[in-house]
């Protein structure tokens, strides 16, 4: 794809380093609970979490297995040999005066993550990817003179997910994030809690007038959502751009995200890797890895987003569609919405219907917090779809009637046998008796004379407007086909 370029023909080069909590029951080096959401301060820790003199970490090993996972995730392999190292620097939240991460020799390096924007594809290449702990957190409570140090989170396990600088625009970027929150998600290793921090973005944005070459780059951190990300990036351009054309230059610096002004402020100057001063961290071992191990991590992936798109794309589904289906599939335990329509892969329009209902009526129902979906029992559930599709092939129910009928046992949680007799219980059953929609029609075409004359003079968009009358004045129970056949009769047109 072409690099999107600005006003002054200045090129934007972006690169994201993503940060994911795993999911782990316990820290990457200490024996403690791991989901600090709910916790109350400092009720999640231990010796080594503070740093105490003698703590020794002890490497959590469904990190290193969640790890793996993620190579395939992006389409590469873990590498059979990573060391940990001390990064060196002093802040509240940080009591040992380091942080345990991966620099020179990380669990993965390289790998590709695909994305699509206004249908054009691009693999966006991985730099490394590597374990680290996280620091903890300080708040600043408004008005005092002093900060308060959660420790919850220091020590929870973290993916570091950075990127080459290959994005070019905002919408690059906010794809990325996007599918970097897919893979992360159908891999299972996180719940990527974007609300709670799980997940969180920092992006890189430069300006140059040359091709390839780069200028001097920001860093925005701490962005927790795909809108701020693509908001971030498109406000350092604008302003980095407006810089340059007035001839000043660009400082190389860290700075925050302003949600309320829609801005990025100034934080303070960005370190170098020297700064940290890294070593190796003495008291860990090197991973070593082997083709078992990792033949192991690889068996436990499961189907990715690129295999779901793939499936879903050879039953013709609507690339939209198939957007709003990855995401929803992740909302609700107990539903998998791609496996629903999957299993009917030797039917494609069948495929196709269900794929429209699931997107237009139920996870609309599901994701509306005035609405209560309360059927839970998966063979009801299968049931109404495949009825609701066999009445309406049969012509024995609206489209309009059939949202009605998913709509009404969806929120009902009923669970009828026969799901026919039940739609025909609730006045939902399409007429299909010629001399009942026969007599509908004639009193319609009554009461809408000059409609009637406009269809006899060729005008056949009034011929709409009539068979909306009859299905209105039939409450939505005509056959549409048979009451615009009948009104051709009665009108005595072709």
């Amino acid at each position: 794809m072409a690099k999107q370029k600005t006003s002054k023909a200045y090129i934007p080069t972006i690169g994201i380093e993503c940060h994911v909590q795993l999911k782990t029951q316990t820290k990457l080096f200490a024996a403690v609970g791991n989901d600090a959401r709910e916790a109350e301060p400092n009720s999640l820790i231990s010796h080594i979490c503070f740093g105490m003199p003698g703590a020794l970490p002890v490497l959590n090993k469904k990190v290193v297995e969640y790890a793996m996972q993620m190579a395939f995730a992006f389409n590469t392999m873990p590498q059979k040999e990573s060391y940990f190292e001390r990064k060196h620097y002093f802040y509240p939240d940080l009591p040992k005066g380091y942080q345990i991460t991966q620099l020179t020799k990380p669990i993965i390096v390289g790998g590709t993550v695909t994305i699509e924007v206004d249908g054009h594809k691009k693999d966006v290449q991985l730099n490394r990817v590597q374990i680290e702990e996280d620091a903890g957190k300080n708040t600043h409570p408004a008005g005092a003179d002093y900060s308060l140090v959660d420790l919850n989170r220091a020590g929870t396990p973290l993916l570091e997910i950075v990127s080459d600088p290959e994005l070019s625009s905002p919408a690059e970027a906010k794809a990325y994030a996007r599918e970097l929150y897919l893979l992360v998600r159908y891999a299972g290793v996180s719940d990527a809690d974007l609300y709670h921090g799980n997940m969180r973005f920092d992006v890189n944005v430069s300006l140059s007038d040359q091709e390839g070459v780069l200028g001097t780059r920001t860093e925005t951190k701490n962005l927790n959502s795909f809108k701020s990300v693509e908001k971030a990036v498109e406000f350092e351009i604008a302003r980095q751009n407006k810089l340059l054309e007035t001839g000043e230059k660009i400082v190389q610096e860290t700075r925050g995200w302003d949600d309320a002004k829609q801005a990025t402020v100034s934080q303070r100057g960005k370190e170098e890797a020297h700064d940290y001063r890294y070593f190796p961290d003495p008291d860990l071992p090197p991973i070593i890895l082997n083709d078992d191990e990792i033949s192991n991590a690889q068996k436990q992936l499961p189907p990715m987003p690129s295999e779901w798109r793939e499936r879903l794309s050879k039953l013709t589904i609507d690339t939209s569609h198939i957007e709003t289906l990855l995401e929803a599939e992740l909302e609700v335990e107990g539903i998998s919405y791609l496996s629903d329509i999957v299993a009917r892969n030797e039917d494609i329009e069948l495929a196709k219907i269900l794929a429209n209902w699931f997107v237009n009526i139920e996870i609309p129902l599901r994701r509306d917090e005035s609405q209560q979906v309360n059927l839970d029992d998966p063979d009801t559930r299968r049931r109404l779809y495949d009825a609701a599709a066999t009445l309406v092939a049969n012509n024995k129910l609206s489209s309009t009637n059939a949202k009605a009928l998913i709509t009404t046992i969806l929120v009902s949680g009923a669970t009828p046998k026969n799901i026919e007799k039940y739609a025909e219980e609730q006045g939902l059953i399409q007429v299909s008796d010629e001399a009942e929609i026969a007599k509908i029609v004639a009193d319609v075409l009554k009461e809408n004379e000059s409609a009637a004359v406009d269809v006899k003079n060729g005008e056949m968009k009034a011929i709409g407007f009539l068979v909306g009358q009859v299905m209105k004045a039939s409450r939505g129970k005509a056959n549409p086909q048979m009451a615009q056949v009948l009104i051709r009769k009665q009108l005595d047109i072709t």
